[in-house]
């Protein structure tokens, strides 16, 4: 039996509290199973800046390359010290450092939660390492230029190795789905920048003839989202793009704060929920945290395939299933009009997880 090493960076905020959850219940999940999962505690945020100066110390970096995979919590970087802030905040420096190249973001229809869209389910492939997000598309330095007190240029990089490999991982995952692609551009007027996207990504299409391909301008797509988000399957774009797409999604299908996602390279993962620190309600025991968990049954799936070790889906289904019935049972907490702390609603969803394999196992 495999024993999994997975990192775990608290963050900051709320980042313990859904952490911890998340922790707690993918280990009751593993014993279940019987699946061996080490939790590897490393610093990052406001604990790593007291203990190394350093929001993203570089004994993270380093140990995180040893790990299976690893779970992130948010980061409260605007409130970091200026020499901090002035950094790639801890998200963007292992997306960065780490070339964790395709951020993976699903907006999908929950039981128990209103969308505003009615049925959906889709996943959105976003570009991680350059497009408009200019913290992380040099090799050195941010990618702006304050030229004079009133006039500030910033670049957007496109490369064909960049859009080729999230081209790819996005088909790939439309061969598992509805075999459908949508490519998000504005090749109409920024026509050399993401018109090497959309020309890159439809010259990889034609290596998926099963798969149904066709693009939209990202002013015109945030407006099918909102009218016909459930004829959409895989969607891919560049980074800015893409970030926006998924936040809009997430809110359409319920909140963002139960949006999910996963940022990987070809060999390693990083559970990421979308949503941020929310210092405002930290130590209250009153977060939500749906959005770390479903991020992390996303990390099961992508180390099973990786490992070829099925009982790592298992524990993700575990997982989700019991979530979903926590939620039709009516357990969840204030953001969702409920009565449950962060801590009750945890409680909730290791019960189902129990009550959900034993059902199997009968």
């Amino acid at each position: 039996m495999t024993n999994y090493q997975l990192g775990v960076l608290y963050g900051d905020g709320i980042g313990p509290e859904i952490v911890r959850s998340t922790v707690d219940i993918f280990q009751a999940a593993a014993n279940q199973v019987g699946t061996k999962f080490e939790w590897l505690e490393l610093p990052m945020g406001w604990k790593a800046i007291e203990k190394y100066n350093d929001p993203t110390p570089q004994v993270t970096k380093t140990a995180l390359n040893s790990c299976h995979g690893w779970i992130l919590g948010p980061h409260d970087s605007a409130a970091y010290p200026p020499e901090h802030k002035a950094k790639r905040n801890p998200s963007g420096e292992l997306r960065h450092t780490l070339d964790l190249y395709a951020n993976v973001r699903p907006a999908k229809t929950m039981p128990g939660i209103k969308s505003v869209v009615g049925e959906a389910d889709l996943v959105i492939y976003r570009e991680n390492t350059e497009g408009f997000y200019t913290d992380r598309n040099m090799y050195v330095g941010t990618g702006e230029w304050q030229i004079t007190p009133d006039v500030a240029v910033s670049t957007g990089v496109f490369t064909r190795k960049a859009v080729e490999r999230i081209a790819h991982a996005a088909f790939k995952m439309a061969l598992k789905r509805r075999k459908k692609v949508t490519i998000v551009h504005k090749a109409n007027v920024i026509k050399l920048g993401t018109g090497l996207f959309l020309n890159v990504c439809r010259e990889v299409a034609e290596q998926y003839p099963e798969v149904t391909v066709d693009d939209y301008h990202i002013d015109a797509m945030t407006a099918h989202l909102v009218r016909r988000a459930k004829d959409f399957d895989v969607i891919v774009t560049e980074n800015m793009f893409g970030d926006i797409l998924s936040d809009l999604a997430g809110e359409l299908v319920g909140s963002l704060g139960l949006a999910p996602s996963i940022n990987t390279n070809d060999h390693q993962a990083m559970a990421q929920a979308a949503h941020g620190s929310a210092p405002d309600i930290a130590g209250k025991n009153i977060a939500n945290p749906i959005g770390i968990i479903l991020s992390t049954v996303m990390l099961m799936d992508w180390l099973c395939e990786r490992h070829n070790d099925e009982k790592l889906h298992e524990v993700g289904q575990l997982v989700e299933t019991a979530v979903y019935k926590a939620l039709e049972d009516g357990v969840c907490t204030g953001d969702l009009k409920g009565t449950a702390t962060t801590t009750e609603f945890t409680e909730a969803v290791v019960d189902r997880v129990k009550q959900a394999y034993q059902s199997i196992k009968k």
